[in-house]
């Protein structure tokens, strides 16, 4: 009993010490929703969401991946709107979005979300543009909205299953990760958000403060443990196998997080596909040396639609 008692009072020191409250949504939104953002209503969640550029021009869709906001896509956002429609949002979970209404982060109702997004935003094609989840995210709408999209780009996509896991079944979380709703300290973050880059130093100061910020908007990080309670995967082959759409993988040669040899997965099934492998990057190209991997996504995007 006693060691018990022991080790529940370090466990409560630890709380105490780290605990991390929310922080004020209105500084947030002050700090980070600064024009273009406007807050969409759709399907009952108030959406955070930028767009810019010509408003006839041809549409690009970008989704961000885990636990990243719209802002991951600001180096590139501010040359591809020179060009094109640039639509990006807050996935619901994370960022200025917050958690969804209906508190269902499956990827069938981010689906109606995205679709009724575009149709408020009367636009009937777009090609999608997607990271990590926000990778599988764009390749299964294509699969289930293949009028809506023009072309595709997965840039590291998640969707297959881990070599211990299962398809159609719910994760296995560990009791840690639980603890992230009330103790979120900077550097333990720092330290996770570190490994998605090739090079750490990416990670400047005012990227981490960002990061940081949002994660502490009311309700994300209770948002974003049931986006993972509820990430059971489908079986990707069928999806990708019915994409005709003109399709770029761009993968990090040092992407630790989803590894670059899993693109052959996508390149054995999607019909359409070619991969353009980034040296000295890691999972978050839009941040690592955004300007130059831009280039390879500009020439797939000018080349005309062969398929």
């Amino acid at each position: 009993m006693k060691k018990i008692l022991m080790s529940l009072a370090l466990l409560l020191s630890v709380l105490f010490y780290f605990w991390t409250p929310n922080l004020d949504v209105h500084q947030l939104e002050a700090n980070y929703a600064k024009p273009p953002s406007q807050f969409m209503n759709v399907l009952g969640s108030r959406m955070h969401v930028r767009d810019t550029g010509p408003k006839q021009a041809p549409a690009l869709i970008l989704i961000h991946g885990f636990g990243a906001s719209l802002h991951t896509w600001d180096e590139w956002s501010s040359t591809l709107d020179k060009e094109y429609r640039v639509i990006r949002f807050d996935l619901p979970g994370f960022g200025l979005t917050g958690p969804d209404s209906t508190g269902d982060y499956t990827d069938d109702r981010t689906n109606a979300l995205l679709l009724e997004l575009m149709r408020q935003l009367q636009i009937e094609q777009a090609t999608l543009i997607g990271n990590s989840i926000g990778g599988r995210i764009a390749w299964y709408f294509t699969s289930q909205y293949p009028a809506q999209v023009n072309k595709l780009v997965l840039i590291s996509p998640d969707g297959f299953k881990s070599p211990n896991g299962n398809y159609g079944q719910q994760p296995e979380i560990s009791s840690l990760m639980y603890l992230i709703q009330f103790i979120m300290p900077k550097f333990l973050l720092k330290q996770n958000l570190e490994i998605a880059y090739a090079n750490p130093a990416t990670l400047t100061p005012s990227m981490l403060d960002q990061y940081y910020e949002l994660l502490l908007a009311p309700g994300v990080r209770q948002a974003m443990m049931q986006r993972m309670q509820q990430r059971v995967l489908k079986d990707p082959k069928p999806f990708l196998q019915s994409i005709q759409q003109p399709t770029l993988l761009l993968w990090g040669e040092q992407d630790r997080m989803i590894p670059v040899e899993n693109a052959q997965d996508y390149l054995s099934l999607l019909p359409h596909a070619e991969l353009q492998t980034l040296k000295n990057t890691g999972h978050l190209p839009q941040e690592e040396n955004p300007a130059h991997h831009l280039r390879g996504l500009l020439e797939f995007l000018k080349s005309p639609k062969l398929y």
